[in-house]
């Protein structure tokens, strides 16, 4: 027998085609024409949705010649867009260094560990923002060296869920999704998926979430009046935005994991908290709905967390 050999690392084939869930206890008040679902990224080899966003930045800067062998991949995250960095990396040969602010949590600091990445912990009290300004002073000064990733302002951060998750969702739900629910951290999920379906259907309601205050623990998601705004953030997109409170996203992790299951990321509740006010809503209005949302990565990233001792 012989095998077919794929020019793509075996990492880059398993990205991708996640499957959507859905819900029984949680959504169990909504009437039957009330659906939501939520696409699984934990499925994804690195863990979360950022495989899809890392993959397509490697492979667009090895395709236009920035991101040759001699460089080191550069760029601050939060953590899982560094994994999937880091992953992608490994498996292609390149090295990678890493801006992680010092409070990400310590299961994402210990993978990026594991992987061989350089980290420099930036301040934790500048979130994001400081390990985004750090990383732009190196970036600047040694631009032979690095190929800065710049998941924040990189077209193909957004163009991979234009590509990928958009498509998948169309197709999965076969053409009857109402409403789209996604959170903003880098906004390119949100924006590439929206500018995809609203290509399919220019009626489905995009809705953005985000934390109702810069102070709060939706560790990934971005308080944009008081953020640095992602260049790849689309103010006009969303039909509407919301706001998500860190109490009631910690509640709903909690409820997503001993009511359906489904152990998930603090975002991922964030995201299901978003997407059973809206329902809840429409229900009032007596309204038919698919719902879909995404759900980042699971719980195993952030399992140090307090709140799950909770009863």
């Amino acid at each position: 027998m012989t095998l077919a050999i794929s020019t793509q690392p075996d990492i880059a084939r398993l990205i991708g085609n996640t499957p959507l869930v859905g819900f029984r206890r949680i959504t169990a008040h909504l009437p039957a024409n009330i659906q939501i679902w939520a696409k699984a990224e934990w499925y994804n080899p690195g863990g979360s949705v950022k495989d899809r966003a890392a993959l397509n930045i490697i492979q667009t800067a090895e395709a236009d010649g920035s991101l040759r062998p001699s460089k080191v991949i550069l760029d601050s995250t939060s953590g899982n867009t560094g994994i999937a960095y880091a992953m992608i990396g490994a498996s292609l040969g390149y090295r990678v260094r890493l801006f992680v602010p010092g409070n990400a949590s310590p299961e994402r600091l210990a993978i990026l560990q594991a992987y061989g990445v350089e980290l420099t912990l930036t301040d934790p009290l500048e979130g994001s923002d400081g390990a985004i300004e750090a990383v732009r002073e190196l970036a600047a000064a040694e631009p032979d060296r690095y190929f800065y990733a710049n998941q924040y302002n990189n077209p193909a951060n957004w163009l991979a869920h234009y590509h990928t998750t958009g498509v998948e969702i169309w197709q999965q739900t076969e053409g009857t999704i109402t409403h789209f629910v996604a959170g903003l951290g880098t906004s390119g999920t949100f924006t590439g998926t929206t500018r995809r379906l609203k290509a399919f259907n220019r009626h489905i309601q995009a809705i953005s979430i985000q934390p109702n205050s810069p102070f709060n623990g939706l560790e990934g998601l971005k308080h944009m009046p008081t953020a640095i705004k992602p260049g790849i953030y689309d103010e006009t997109l969303a039909d509407y935005e919301m706001a998500v409170e860190t109490e009631a996203s910690y509640e709903m992790a909690r409820r997503l994991a001993r009511d359906e299951g489904y152990l998930v990321g603090i975002s991922a509740a964030a995201a299901m908290v978003a997407s059973v006010q809206i329902a809840e809503s429409l229900a009032e209005q007596g309204e038919s709905a698919t719902i879909v949302t995404v759900f980042p990565d699971n719980a195993y990233k952030y399992l140090s967390e307090k709140f799950w001792t909770v009863k």
